[in-house]
């Protein structure tokens, strides 16, 4: 899907969802990460945290904790849009936008 907005964001399914819930404790990840499983730009929310190391909250539909166990796996990834574009295209999902 592509979109005239500026920003990613702007599509995002979390766009009006409490912050609270997005930066929450452990038990309260869970509902964030389910508002992540439909989102249509998933994909570049967890490309922003990761490109940015992102410490806080659940984006793209992982935790810190998460993130932090991928950034140690991978700690050459020059670009992680181009790791996630490849997956997405060797599980033959569609590209998001």
């Amino acid at each position: 899907m592509t979109s005239s907005r500026d920003h990613w964001s702007e599509d995002a399914a979390c766009r009006s969802a409490d912050p609270d819930e997005l930066f929450a404790d452990s038990i309260g990840q869970n509902r964030a990460k389910a508002v992540c499983a439909g989102c249509t730009v998933r994909t570049e929310c967890l490309v922003e945290a990761l490109d940015n190391r992102i410490g806080w909250g659940v984006w793209g539909g992982m935790t810190e904790r998460e993130r932090r166990a991928l950034l140690r796996r991978r700690p050459n990834v020059v670009s992680w849009r181009q790791v996630l574009e490849s997956a997405r295209r060797e599980q033959g999902q569609p590209r998001a936008s």
